[in-house]
């Protein structure tokens, strides 16, 4: 999934990752250092991530009004437009390796059991 994401978007697996993080938060921005957690990355690691993705033109930094260090990584609108045209493709690829081996009544059997797995506090992070 990496190397098809490399190949025809430019962006890779973790990059994709982040994308999709900072499109499911509240005004497409999340602390540099939240985003480091949701994707398990050191400080280095969504440091260099993010310079990528902002040298794109993707992803863009942003202040807090009320904490000076504190950073914000927002999604730009060019941003939104490069995940929109990556998600086809990362969904694509998921339907081929994955789910266009079940049937339907088994996706919905799979569904139901990984759902046991979400709504179980054991299985939650921290």
């Amino acid at each position: 999934m990496n190397a098809q994401l490399i190949a025809e978007h430019g962006i890779t697996l973790n990059d994709y990752d982040v994308m999709v993080n900072l499109e499911n938060a509240p005004g497409g921005a999340l602390r540099r250092v939240d985003l480091a957690d949701r994707v398990l990355l050191t400080a280095s690691g969504i440091t260099r991530l993010l310079e990528g993705l902002e040298r794109a033109g993707w992803v863009c930094k942003r202040a807090c009004d009320s904490d000076a260090r504190v950073t914000y990584a927002v999604l730009t609108e060019a941003g939104y437009e490069k995940l929109k045209e990556a998600s086809r493709t990362h969904h694509e690829d998921i339907g081929r390796m994955f789910t266009d081996h079940f049937s339907e009544q088994e996706l919905d059997e799979l569904s139901e059991l990984l759902g046991r797995l979400v709504s179980d506090p054991r299985c939650m992070p921290g």
